[in-house]
């Protein structure tokens, strides 16, 4: 869980950088920029033994899609909203994460779908007022393309490393950041991303930080918290990020929103995170 916690505080400054700062940029180029760095940090861990050619072909399909589709969304829709905007329209993801865990092990658990509705209302109450109309039908389309995704990726190596208990994490993940990297390099090149393009300083170290920290360490550490905790606690810190996110673009970006509300719907999030964890620890300590 400490994993997640420190992941939350680190991707709470992207939201704000990336309107700060990149905004002007070809949006493909920065999802290929952030994931190519990704992939260079995690390149010399690359082990393929033990790995025939299906098994690194779904790992390249999870990362193209957990991380290459999920940021050419994401990074476009802040042409149509706030970064605390975007934040708040990540709030369907834990939803996400609880329907595709159940759809993807064929059961039905109740206490991930419940808390994550929880969640939900406590993350929609940060920004319950105040959301402009010009452009939020689009804005909130790409941010759901992209809370999908990042789900999906999630549970699915979760899943998959599951299954392939001899591997580990550091050893594989390039191949996800591969998969991220040639599918935003395609949406590059398909929308001329490539042309005039014209960096200052600060979108250099801008997307440093972004693709070296936001994305690669962060990236990693995220998918390895979440193999260590339950379906239902990844999913309520899908949504602990985002009134963290708010508060940090509040108080380093001069970002306004309504404090009561970031106040109240953050204690919701943290309440859903407590229920959800007694309940799993009741669950596993009840005798049979």
């Amino acid at each position: 869980m400490l994993y997640l916690i420190l992941v939350s505080i680190l991707w709470g400054f992207s939201f704000g950088l990336i309107k700060g700062h990149l905004t002007g940029i070809d949006t493909n180029f920065v999802s290929f920029a952030r994931i190519f760095l990704s992939f260079l940090v995690f390149a010399p861990f690359i082990r393929l033994r033990g790995i025939n050619f299906r098994l690194g072909l779904k790992f390249a399909l999870t990362g193209m899609l957990q991380f290459g589709v999920m940021y050419i969304t994401y990074i476009y829709s802040f042409h149509f909203l706030k970064s605390y905007e975007v934040a708040l329209f990540t709030v369907f993801t834990p939803l996400y994460v609880a329907l595709i865990d159940n759809t993807l092990q064929r059961r039905n658990n109740r206490l991930n779908i419940v808390t994550a509705f929880l969640a939900l209302i406590g993350t929609a109450i940060v920004s319950l007022k105040g959301v402009p109309q010009g452009g939020l039908l689009q804005g909130f389309l790409l941010v759901q393309s992209s809370n999908f995704c990042f789900a999906f990726g999630q549970v699915y190596y979760k899943n998959l490393m599951a299954q392939t208990p001899h591997l580990k994490d550091q050893n594989v993940f390039g191949l996800l950041y591969l998969g991220g990297a040639a599918i935003t390099a395609l949406s590059t090149t398909i929308f001329n991303g490539w042309n005039g393009l014209v960096l200052s300083s600060s979108q250099v170290l801008t997307l440093l930080y972004l693709g070296v920290i936001a994305s690669g360490i962060c990236f990693f550490l995220w998918n390895l918290g979440g193999r260590l905790v339950n379906t239902g606690t990844l999913g309520i810190f899908n949504n602990l990020k985002v009134p963290v996110a708010v508060a940090i673009s509040l108080l380093f970006f001069g970002e306004q929103a309504n404090i009561p509300n970031l106040i109240a719907g953050g204690a919701i999030v943290l309440a859903a995170l407590f229920i959800n964890e007694y309940q799993s620890r009741r669950l596993i300590l009840k005798p049979a």
